[in-house]
């Protein structure tokens, strides 16, 4: 008794689990997690949740920083509970697949011979002919692409089996596409490096790794030029950065010209452009030689200018404003008054010393991106939409049922009930014809 009831609670469970309305609610509930992931900013540091989500004590939010701390939600789609959701969704599949899609494709190929009249007759596509022939009948159906069944007096014939095949590798491709989202997971990383126009960098500033994920240590690479193409109103246009790979011995390995939309792959690794910055700036005051200042960012509207002050003698001092890697140099006096513009390696004179500024000093900003699972997930989507495609074409079933004096012909189909009967009357034609040559 004790193995029977636990093989019926056993029974229940998996009937449970790969039940549609199970998977449905499994669905609804990972896109909704996943809205709240869009909501809630991922992977900051614990100030940026205390300062964008405060408690206070007269009025205490639905969501502050100590419940997105305490739930995850800051690092939502790595959470453990949000994986067991994820892992149930897919076991879900699983099992439906094998229990459910598999075995109705499997019926789906059957014989399915009805061998009484009676049976036939209570399809809604029905006809009967007085004069019996059964060969003509199988030519008539073999004419409009039917797959053809004869045994005796009966006749099964079905078109359009990669109608039922359709829900099978919609599952498989969720399948594939759960399965590349948790390689991606656990085995991939992504960096973020600034590195200054003409240096060399490592990968070594890790934003988010997988717990089996591996950093390429023997990859170097270089940033050959920096530069910025600009609109004819002087908006940005686009950053492009000249990267190469080079190995320990300084042969370049690959090399690109990367921009936003255009990045470097290297051996599964990929290189994005993201970012930019003003650094510094190197100039040559009077006599003296060429000296580096740190340059400060300063949002005004939604528009980028870099700073800095620089004494020109114990009284005096110059402020450089710089809007872009091209275009004029500002320069103001301690007041805000304006001085002089100038362009870079174009000397100018200010409280009579000569001053000239020989280079603006950038940063490329670089996503560096590993990802395990991509081609699975890619995979995933392009049997979905195959699958999505094949979906629409339909399942249609023919039983011919012969006597002595007559032949009875019935029909059914899962969609397209036009077209269907398009083929149903095209088959009497047929029949019709060869029948009375």
């Amino acid at each position: 008794m004790k193995i029977l009831s636990y093989k019926n609670i056993s029974w229940k469970i998996l009937k449970t689990i790969s039940s549609l309305n199970f998977s449905i609610m499994l669905l609804l509930l990972i896109a909704s997690i996943s809205i709240l992931g869009t909501i809630i900013e991922q992977d900051q540091n614990l100030l940026y949740y205390q300062t964008s989500y405060p408690m206070t004590e007269n009025k205490m939010s639905l969501i502050n920083w100590h419940t997105i701390i305490f739930l995850g939600l800051d690092h939502l789609y790595a959470n453990w509970w949000f994986l067991l959701v994820v892992f149930l969704f897919f076991v879900s599949l699983v099992i439906c697949t094998l229990s459910r899609q598999l075995p109705a494709l499997k019926n789906a190929r059957n014989w399915k011979f009805l061998q009484q009249t009676k049976n036939i007759k209570k399809f809604k596509i029905f006809k009967s002919f007085y004069l019996a022939s059964v060969s003509n009948m199988i030519y008539s159906l073999n004419s409009c692409s039917y797959y053809v069944f004869h045994r005796g007096y009966s006749v099964y014939a079905y078109k359009g089996l990669l109608g039922r095949i359709a829900p099978i590798f919609v599952h498989f491709s969720i399948i594939l596409t759960l399965i590349g989202a948790i390689m991606g997971l656990f085995g991939g990383f992504v960096v973020q490096e600034m590195v200054p126009n003409g240096e060399t960098f490592h990968i070594n500033n890790v934003i988010k790794s997988g717990i089996q994920s591996r950093l390429p240590y023997d990859l170097v690479g270089h940033i050959n030029n920096f530069s910025i193409q600009y609109n004819s109103n002087g908006s940005i246009q686009q950053f492009l950065s000249s990267v190469s790979i080079m190995s320990y011995e300084g042969q370049s390995l690959i090399t690109k010209q990367i921009s936003v939309n255009s990045p470097l792959i290297f051996k599964g690794t990929t290189f994005y452009q993201t970012d930019w910055q003003i650094d510094a700036v190197r100039f040559r005051l009077g006599q003296a030689p060429i000296m580096q200042k740190k340059l400060n960012n300063v949002k005004i509207g939604n528009r980028s200018v870099w700073f800095c002050s620089l004494p020109v003698s114990f009284k005096e001092r110059v402020n450089i404003i710089i809007t872009g890697l091209k275009g004029d140099l500002f320069l103001y006096d301690s007041n805000g008054m304006l001085l002089k513009t100038c362009k870079v390696n174009q000397p100018v004179e200010i409280y009579n010393t000569s001053f000239i500024v020989k280079e603006i000093m950038s940063s490329t900003g670089l996503q560096i991106k590993v990802d395990p699972g991509i081609r699975v997930v890619y995979l995933g989507f392009f049997i979905l939409i195959i699958s999505v495609i094949t979906s629409y074409l339909s399942y249609s079933q023919i039983w011919v049922k012969s006597s002595v004096n007559n032949i009875d012909l019935a029909g059914f189909t899962n969609r397209a009930a036009l077209a269907f009967e398009e083929d149903f009357i095209a088959i009497q034609k047929v029949y019709i014809y060869y029948t009375f040559q």
